[in-house]
């Protein structure tokens, strides 16, 4: 007499391999999740900035904005530039928006840089205005000497020629300076933040360091609207903090 076969005598066991073969060879053929585009896809999704002003540096659509009021003759505002500008790499939930505040002090040099570096923006967009003032920081002899004698601008091209030849920077850093006065700012370097979510505001005066900036960021966005005293950042060379201007 034969013996009955495995399958017979065992039939629910049969069933279990069959079914996770089958399993399987579907999970096997079933197309992978496509990493790489979607890694590509998180990189690209930055929204790219609008033409034109504000000059941003950093994301576009970052939550938090920081409005610098700079004069580019400034001392303060020359060595705050870099430190500023590493915390706002470090930090992608925040962008920094540049806006013209020229002081009486130091012109006429520190209008002559602000349409410089406004019209390397008009010509060339927002990476070239942000080196355009990275440039011009490291070459002036700043306090209102401006660049020495014969230096001159190494990326000029004729239409930023034709920019400087005409009123369209004027016309801006008049409009951001007056701007600057109606919000009671009248030294450099001032910081403004901006939460784009509530629209709240936070006026900070002098260089912050990261630290403050970072507390005065969770203010705003816990929806306070204060102005806050100065705060001066320890990177600043000797005797800063004691010399701002108030």
């Amino acid at each position: 007499m034969r013996m009955p076969s495995f399958a017979r005598r065992h039939p629910w066991i049969v069933l279990i391999v069959v079914t996770i073969g089958v399993a399987s060879w579907m999970l096997l053929r079933a197309p992978h999740p496509a990493t790489e585009p979607m890694s590509l896809a998180a990189a690209g999704s930055e929204a790219p900035k609008p033409a034109g002003l504000p000059w941003l540096y950093g994301r576009a659509d970052a939550r938090f904005t920081v409005v610098g009021y700079a004069d580019l003759e400034c001392p303060y505002c020359r060595a705050y530039f870099p430190a500023l500008k590493r915390w706002i790499d470090a930090h992608p939930e925040v962008n920094w928006q540049w806006h013209h505040l020229p002081l009486s002090m130091h012109e006429p040099a520190a209008t002559a840089g602000a349409r410089l570096v406004e019209c390397a923006g008009e010509t060339g967009g927002h990476a070239t205005f942000w080196q355009a003032v990275a440039w011009l920081y490291s070459n002036t002899r700043g306090d209102g000497h401006g660049l020495p004698e014969g230096l001159r601008y190494p990326d000029l091209t004729p239409a930023m020629q034709g920019c400087l030849d005409s009123d369209r920077p004027d016309a801006v850093i008049r409009a951001q300076a007056v701007e600057a006065a109606q919000q009671g700012i009248a030294a450099t370097p001032a910081l403004q933040l901006r939460d784009r979510e509530s629209g709240k505001t936070l006026l900070l005066h002098g260089p912050v360091e990261g630290d403050a900036l970072l507390s005065a960021i969770d203010l705003l966005a816990a929806g306070s609207t204060i102005a806050a005293e100065p705060v001066h950042s320890p990177d600043m060379p000797a005797g800063v903090a004691g010399d701002m201007p108030r």
